[in-house]
């Protein structure tokens, strides 16, 4: 039975479209008293030491895994996907065991201590302090997911958690709740809300830092609330990656790299694949291969356990993308194969699209089009292909297929974005504990998400510094600085 409150937000199905459920946002003196209390459990919960934490956040792995069916049952719902809302919960899982495994040494590398270069007598220590609440405002695209990347490295290095996940896809966090439950230490610092810009704004409000994952345009209002509080804000926002196959690649691999790295998650993924630039000499052969093996790409319906394209999660999503496939239509543009939407049994799919006879002056060629849409342009030589990759506001990611990988990281050094795949697309995926990466463009804000300093964002830094012996008076003071000086 639907609510009468006239805040409730209705929740839609992505197979059926239908409005099946619905959520009622708490009000900002309810987020005000939800945050007063996360503060308070954090006390204790820095109070614990690194060791503690460490140990309340693995029986916290393992209660995720033992309720993984009813989170992926929940995730499912969110997401109209069957196979990658079954592997979230192990994800999460174990994201969350290697960042327990990687924090010791991390946090032992960040702290520093020894005798000041210009004055023996003073020596000093690092202190790293915890943002005492952090906020996560987090994307419909990978709901728990992207709830958890920021967050599970802030509980371990010690801060409390209000995190605020797409209004669009919420039934994830009443099962994954019942997990956070089972670790009374835990359940007192992390808590989920729901709602949407208004609760976002309203939880901006009451952290010490932010995390965001969404578009640009709610990225950069989310960075300027936080800039009016002086809060740091750390943001991943849009991409619009581009691809560049050389003449020496191998046409069915490349095609095989492409073609997945655009439709992989129906293309709702921010590192996905938008933009291809193929060498002039294999176009033609490339852009049959590519179009070839794009039709036998088949869409997850009726049945979500077959097939390769699920729904668009938000049917608003699907009529953005519909809408540059018919604006670059009408000014020249050629449809290979797929597109646009389809309506079946209520939800919106698209087939594996791809699209000729585009340039830059098109929004499919400059605007995130998070659809499984793959624009493919040629290029005569290695300088116009960089120029065409680069010339983008966005510089999330990127890949660059050639006939060897020596070739193909040449050009990717040349490449404006954070991550570049090289002899294949989206191997970001691979290394998201392991190397740091930073955005190129207006495609994030902040300190580094990837990578085992990731931690490091969600501390502040402190100096102690500490004088051996007799304090300095002000004719000796003199004396130091002049001899300091020569």
């Amino acid at each position: 039975m639907m609510s009468t409150l006239s805040n409730a937000i209705p929740i839609f199905n992505p197979r059926t479209g239908e409005r099946d459920g619905e959520i009622v946002p708490p009000s900002a003196a309810e987020i005000t008293q939800i945050a007063q209390d996360l503060r308070a459990g954090q006390v204790a919960w820095d109070a614990l030491g690194l060791d503690g934490r460490i140990a309340a956040m693995r029986r916290w792995a393992d209660a995720i895994e033992a309720n993984a069916a009813q989170i992926s049952a929940a995730e499912m719902r969110d997401t109209g996907r069957k196979r990658v809302a079954h592997e979230v919960p192990f994800i999460v899982a174990g994201s969350i065991r290697g960042w327990c495994a990687r924090a010791p040494k991390v946090i032992e590398r960040a702290h520093f201590q020894g005798t000041s270069t210009v004055m023996p007598a003073v020596s000093y220590r690092t202190q790293l302090v915890p943002y005492p609440l952090v906020g996560i405002i987090s994307p419909w695209n990978h709901p728990f997911l992207l709830s958890m990347l920021d967050a599970v490295p802030a509980l371990i290095a010690g801060c409390a958690l209000l995190v605020k996940p797409s209004e669009v896809t919420p039934r994830f966090i009443e099962p994954v709740t019942e997990t956070i439950a089972k670790v009374p230490e835990l359940a007192a610092v992390l808590r989920y809300i729901v709602g949407d810009g208004g609760t976002g704004q309203a939880l901006i409000e009451e952290v010490d830092a932010l995390c965001f994952t969404g578009s640009v345009p709610t990225g950069r209002k989310v960075a300027e609330a936080c800039a009016r509080r002086f809060i740091p804000s750390f943001l991943e926002l849009g991409g619009k990656d581009a691809v560049i196959v050389t003449g020496s690649a191998d046409i069915p691999q490349a095609a095989a790299a492409v073609l997945k790295g655009a439709v992989s998650n129906t293309g709702q993924m921010c590192f996905a694949t938008e933009r291809a630039y193929v060498a002039r000499e294999i176009y033609q052969p490339f852009v049959e291969e590519l179009t070839h093996q794009a039709s036998k790409v088949a869409l997850s319906y009726p049945d979500m356990g077959q097939g390769h394209i699920g729904p668009y999660i938000h049917a608003r999503q699907a009529d953005i993308v519909d809408a540059q496939l018919e604006e670059a239509v009408e000014a020249g543009a050629r449809i290979e194969v797929g597109g646009p939407s389809q309506t079946l049994g209520g939800g919106r799919f698209m087939p594996a699209t791809v699209v000729t006879g585009v340039d830059h002056g098109m929004r499919i060629m400059r605007d995130e089009t998070f659809g499984p849409v793959i624009p493919v342009m040629p290029y005569d030589d290695e300088d116009e292909a960089v120029a065409l990759a680069n010339d983008s506001e966005f510089g999330l990611s990127g890949a660059v297929i050639a006939g060897d990988a020596d070739e193909a990281e040449r050009i990717a050094e040349r490449l404006n974005a954070g991550a570049i795949s090289i002899q294949d697309t989206s191997l970001t995926l691979y290394i998201m504990g392991d190397v740091e990466k930073t955005s190129f463009g207006i495609s994030g804000l902040g300190g580094s998400r990837m990578g085992p300093n990731a931690m490091l964002r969600f501390f502040r830094k402190k100096a102690l510094i500490r004088r051996s012996g007799p304090v300095l008076d002000m004719e000796s003071l003199a004396e130091h600085n002049v001899s300091s000086h020569h």
